[in-house]
């Protein structure tokens, strides 16, 4: 999707639209089989997770943290695509592969089955997470 109605799409994002993200993924969580077991079988949906970049001393990591952190597991999306965090100065885990790497903290990656789907550098808000996420949510999830 073009960045620029990505940006738009998050300047108009507001608290109805986590509501319609509930909704939205309601059916994608019900179907993801996400439960434990250390073998899919391929006829399986993809996993998704969220990996948030982050280093010591980040303000918006911090603030990120402070407003979205303790709700983001609560959420239709927490559930779909569980948070992963990682600094941005170790190295990429086995299993994680990125388009280009992460070089803003925070970074927010989506991925389905460790490969990116979707990305978010930078935090400006909840409207702006929220909005974002749920593009690459509905995109990942069609």
């Amino acid at each position: 999707m073009h960045k620029s109605r990505l940006w738009k799409h998050a300047s108009e994002a507001n608290l109805s639209r986590r509501a319609s993200l509930s909704l939205a993924l309601g059916g994608a969580v019900a179907c993801a089989g996400l439960g434990g077991g250390a073998a899919r079988a391929s006829t399986e949906p993809a996993a998704l997770s969220l990996v948030m970049f982050e280093k010591d001393g980040c303000i918006w990591c911090r603030r990120w943290l402070e407003e979205i952190g303790p709700i983001y597991p609560k959420t239709e999306a927490g559930r779909t695509a569980p948070l992963r965090r990682l600094d941005i100065h170790d190295p990429l885990p086995d299993g994680l592969s990125l388009e280009r790497p992460a070089v803003f903290t925070p970074t927010f990656v989506l991925t389905r089955d460790g490969v990116e789907t979707g990305r978010i550098e930078g935090y400006g808000g909840e409207a702006f997470f929220w909005g974002l996420l749920e593009q690459m949510l509905t995109e990942a999830t069609r």
